[in-house]
């Protein structure tokens, strides 16, 4: 059986693809590069604006992109699936190991509105004092407000690397008016660029964040569509507490069946139906211990 035809949604049929001299990468000279990073986040605020983006969804895979970009430059073989696993299938008691670990921080400094007291909840080994003050060191355009955080942070505590890029994410988010963290500075930047200071990292910034934000916005696109698809199949769910299982779908990258508000047989039942009409996809690859996603 195949799953109906859905609409695209509106914002998005109507949003045109992201114009190529956004895109090209081409820009040398540091004003060009920090206008076309500029065009990019207008570009990416307008494309996740609209109601039919999932955007819990969407920040849930970008912070999945982020932890994974900082585990790569840490020089750590974990890659998605172990950190999805290290997130979803941990028992209690159990250490998630340093990868696990960083995409602990991630996740919650993702899960709360931006603010000083989130962000000590996320990173509870640092002060809270010096958060405030290194996200009030920032005052400028969003990018350069971004950097400037990431380096004073880096400045101050050089080993606090996963730290300095939340932080640097946070205060990207609040000059841009976002309630929370979307990363989009992370996954564009190379273990070089973190030891770089003042107009040199400022400019690593601007093209990080050049580089990242057109995989962000197909992301969106990508993830409204498949959420448009999902939702069209609910009537035809007859499992109580189908919609709500929909709905946890639609805000995590990955949800085990355990998680979801049905015992756990029809839990099952429920995710191979999604599968099956080609709106769900099994994330791990195992017979056992599966996770799934949009």
């Amino acid at each position: 059986m195949t799953c109906p035809r859905a609409a695209i949604p509106d914002n998005l049929r109507t949003l045109p693809r992201m114009p190529s001299w956004v895109t090209s990468g081409r820009a040398e000279i540091p004003e060009d590069v920090a206008f076309l990073s500029g065009a990019a986040l207008a570009y990416l605020h307008l494309a996740v604006s609209g109601d039919d983006v999932p955007r819990a969804l969407l920040r849930d895979r970008l912070t999945l992109r982020a932890a994974e970009a900082c585990v790569t430059r840490s020089g750590r073989p974990e890659r998605a699936r172990e950190l999805r696993d290290a997130r979803h299938l941990l028992r209690p008691g159990d250490l998630p190991g340093p990868a696990g670990e960083i995409y602990l921080y991630w996740r919650r400094a993702v899960d709360r509105p931006v603010s000083v007291k989130a962000l000590c909840r996320a990173l509870p080994e640092i002060d809270a004092g010096k958060i405030g003050a290194w996200l009030d060191a920032g005052k400028a355009a969003p990018v350069a407000r971004a950097a400037k955080v990431l380096e004073i942070v880096l400045t101050d505590t050089p080993r606090a690397e996963v730290a300095a890029l939340i932080l640097a994410e946070a205060a990207l988010a609040q000059a841009l008016g976002w309630d929370r963290l979307m990363p989009v500075l992370a996954p564009g930047l190379k273990r070089t660029d973190l030891r770089k200071r003042g107009a040199d990292l400022r400019l690593a910034c601007h093209r990080a964040v050049s580089a990242s934000v057109p995989d962000a916005v197909r992301l969106a696109g990508d993830l409204a569509r498949r959420a448009a698809r999902l939702r069209a199949v609910v009537p035809k769910l007859r499992a109580k507490a189908a919609g709500a299982a929909v709905e946890m779908f639609l805000t995590r990258d990955a949800v085990a069946p355990s998680a979801l508000p049905l015992p756990d047989r029809a839990a099952r039942r429920l995710c191979d139906r999604l599968v099956g009409l080609g709106v769900l996809r099994e994330l791990t690859g195992r017979d056992t211990f599966r996770l799934y996603g949009v």
